[in-house]
């Protein structure tokens, strides 16, 4: 650390010299400047690594200061200070590139964790470049995939606020890929070898939310017969994602407001309060602005939040990434599931292709593993395709009907009806319509179940009792 050089830009005398002092102590080379106009010209001389300055001084301001810094291309790492009340301005000058903020009176041991991670952002900065730069020309990003405008517009963003600590609200449809983008902003951070956690918020009780988020102490409610690390703690010095924001109760929004603020966390339970060094995420597939509107998101926790938006297009608008993207996930299904498939066959990469995908992402991996589990290796044709896959889209270039050759696409069997021949017996005819039901589904028992109006224990057992006859449906593996 007696190589990182440290700027500390305050109007007020006292706490200039105290924080000098103080950041000395931690073995840090240190310099001072009284307000914005001499702490520019300072770190255009001295090349701090990081820059720690008030936002509210005579002559310059450190809103000001930071656009100046940044107009120069200082590469110093920034650390803001805000007086209470004064949150906005802490936004703002995060959005203009500040590292990171502290409010006043400032907490010592907040101040040195967020240095030591600034110096680690510094330290890693060049390796980050190169990475970003070989990204950039292959058009992946950790596990996005994609060339398109609208990807690469999303890469340069993540690229730009991932070694920050700030706050990034992640938007899109259900299946677009948001985790993946918050995967991304941790892997390409200074954190990236620190823990990431991700919580659906919509998929935990009301009930217990609190202490999954927040953790909680022996005997804090009942049935909390031991104590409890939340996820907070979990991701200690890492990345928090909060998956689906919008159904989080309202109640304990409250509560996660004044932990992203203070940065302590108090367990259910518990008496006293302990400091947190996580940066966290926010992920949702409804329009934050609706939900604030309708009153499912606190518009404070939004604001604070929301200090960058990263919006996720929906597949149908990228198609022209679908290649690479399957490419991608054969690959790593081939991986998983011990498969040696080579590719898709051109029939089925426009079926794909025409295909609009209300699933997304999700949808595309989905079918992708399905036709890969399926096959004994080669290319994927198209009679690997769910039954009735893209009833949207129009006939196979090319194909002739009658003739299902490797990339003749499967009749919609889901659309041919049942026959029963005069005499058959109800048990017949139950089996017939269970089989035929299950054929639809692609083999899915569970949605099988539901088109039946039946309990899935009872269609297993329907199938246990005639498994013979049932091996073709959803035994056997079709060959390409």
């Amino acid at each position: 650390m007696s190589q990182i050089k440290v700027l500390i830009v305050e109007d007020e005398p006292n706490t200039r010299t105290g924080l000098a002092e103080l950041i000395a102590g931690w073995g840090y080379r240190t310099d001072t400047a009284r307000d914005g106009a001499e702490g520019l010209e300072k770190a255009i001389a001295w090349d701090p690594a990081i820059l720690v300055t008030d936002l509210k001084m005579p002559r310059m301001d450190g809103l000001e200061l930071i656009e100046r810094l940044r107009e120069n291309r200082t590469e110093a790492t920034i650390i803001v200070i805000s007086a209470q009340g004064s949150i906005e301005s802490a936004v703002d000058a995060m959005r203009l590139g500040a590292y990171d903020f502290i409010q006043k009176p400032i907490d010592a041991t907040r101040l040195k964790t967020i240095l030591t991670n600034a110096g680690r952002q510094r330290a890693t900065e060049r390796e980050l470049e190169v990475t970003r730069r070989t990204l950039r020309n292959s058009g992946v990003l950790g596990e996005l995939v994609g060339s398109s405008p609208a990807m690469q517009q999303t890469f340069a963003m993540i690229e730009n606020i991932a070694p920050s600590n700030v706050s990034v609200l992640i938007t899109g449809e259900s299946g677009t890929g948001k985790e993946l983008v918050a995967r991304a902003l941790h892997q390409l951070s200074p954190r990236a070898g620190k823990p990431f956690v991700a919580v659906n918020c919509a998929a935990i009780p009301e009930t217990l939310i609190e202490s999954e988020i927040f953790g909680h102490e022996k005997g804090a409610f009942t049935g909390a017969v031991e104590r409890r690390v939340g996820c907070f703690e979990l991701a200690e010095e890492g990345t928090l994602l909060l998956d689906e924001i919008g159904e989080m109760p309202i109640a304990t929004q409250a509560k996660l407001l004044r932990v992203l603020e203070d940065r302590k966390l108090r367990r259910l339970g518990s008496k006293s309060e302990s400091p947190i060094d996580v940066r966290v995420l926010a992920a949702t597939n409804k329009d934050p602005q609706t939900a604030v509107a309708d009153g499912h998101l606190r518009s404070d926790l939004f604001y604070r939040l929301n200090v960058f938006n990263i919006h996720m297009p929906p597949l149908r608008d990228h198609k022209e990434d679908i290649a690479a993207i399957v490419d991608s996930m054969i690959e790593s299904k081939n991986a998983k599931h011990g498969r040696n498939v080579t590719g898709v066959s051109p029939a089925m990469l426009d079926r794909l292709v025409r295909y609009d995908w209300p699933g997304n992402v999700r949808e595309l991996r989905n079918t992708i593993e399905r036709a890969v589990i399926l096959s004994s290796g080669g290319e994927l044709g198209v009679n690997l395709l769910p039954p009735g896959f893209g009833s949207n889209g129009a006939p196979e270039a090319g194909a002739q009907p009658g003739h299902a050759g490797h990339d003749a696409a499967t009749p919609h069997e889901d659309d041919r009806p049942v026959v029963l021949p005069v005499g058959t017996t109800v048990e017949e005819a139950e089996r017939r319509l269970i089989l035929r039901t299950l054929e639809s589904t692609g083999g899915n028992k569970t949605r099988a179940a539901e088109v039946l109006r039946i309990s899935l224990k009872t269609l297993h057992n329907k199938l246990k009792e005639y498994s013979h006859a049932c091996a073709g449906v959803a035994g056997e593996e079709p060959q390409p």
